[in-house]
């Protein structure tokens, strides 16, 4: 029996990379975790064990720290971009690269009022990223997005008017917790005229959404949070919302002789739902049905 080669595809993955910039005394620090990964014609490799198309990895690796040394790695996808076509011109056996990048946040330290040049604090475990698709016959694929990004509220959430059956013990709720970890990620239809503010319009859209939304539900939050996210830039074609819902469980206090008025709970976080979803634009005919009919009801 001879098996056929599916897809396939290799790469450099986890390439942590940090860049200090310094003009004069004041330093900015770039922190990132970069992934790479090549598809195209690497079947001898596989089949043969002929390594005569394989790129190493490790030149990939140092691809990254090279490009970084001699070229800004801020905003990430322009610096995602450049990795990709560098590795698009040294392995003429790859088809497409696709370079994910991660950056992590640092804050300044503040020292009697004001930001400290060199000093930096760790920030949340929120990550921006960037994921660049470079192809030889095509443009690249550019999405953006954040993850880890953790959020709560702690009104204006509710769950009510679901079915019941004999396993259904979850009590119906106009007033909860809302809290997730979000994940998004967008992609642009067009180069944006700046990706950092695109990205920071986006972010609002998503965070302002969350907070002011009135929430029937995670799902009902993640389709407002992704239409404002769409109306926030008309470069963005579709974006894709994951939200872990972050379960804060009401305590019982009766035994103790005690009421709790939506006031102490228990934060867990297994098991926990997952609601996730993609939201596009409508295409012309769509749209144009849509002015025929009216508007859509809210």
């Amino acid at each position: 029996m001879h098996a056929r080669l599916g897809e396939n595809s290799y790469g450099k993955s986890a390439i942590r990379l940090v860049k200090v910039v310094r003009e004069g005394a004041h330093h900015s620090l770039h922190d990132l975790t970069v992934d790479v990964r090549l598809e195209g014609d690497f079947q001898r490799a596989h089949v043969a064990g002929d390594n005569a198309a394989v790129l190493p990895t490790d030149t990939m690796k140092n691809t990254v720290y090279a490009l970084a040394r001699k070229h800004d790695v801020h905003p990430p996808e322009a610096f995602a971009a450049l990795v990709g076509m560098r590795l698009l011109e040294a392995s003429p056996w790859a088809t497409c690269v696709t370079v994910d990048v991660a950056r992590h946040g640092w804050n300044r330290i503040m020292t009697d009022g004001h930001a400290h040049d060199t000093a930096f604090q760790h920030a949340s475990e929120e990550q921006r990223t960037a994921s660049v698709r470079s192809e030889r016959a095509a443009p690249g694929h550019v999405e953006a997005g954040v993850r880890d990004l953790v959020v709560l509220r702690t009104s204006g959430s509710a769950f009510s008017g679901f079915p019941r059956d004999a396993y259904t013990t979850i009590a119906e709720t106009r007033d909860r917790i809302l809290a997730t970890s979000l994940a998004a990620g967008w992609r642009y239809a067009a180069t944006p005229a700046d990706y950092n503010t695109t990205f920071a319009a986006v972010r609002q859209a998503l965070l302002g959404t969350f907070a002011s939304h009135a929430s029937e539900s995670v799902q009902h939050t993640l389709f407002a949070m992704g239409q404002a996210a769409l109306e926030a830039s008309a470069d963005v074609e579709e974006i894709h919302l994951s939200l872990p819902n972050r379960h804060h469980l009401l305590v019982d206090l009766t035994p103790f002789q005690l009421d709790n008025p939506n006031a102490i709970f228990v934060a867990t976080t297994e098991p926990y739902g997952l609601i996730e979803a993609t939201l596009r634009r409508p295409s012309p005919s769509e749209s144009s049905q849509t002015t025929a009919r009216g508007s859509p009801p809210p």
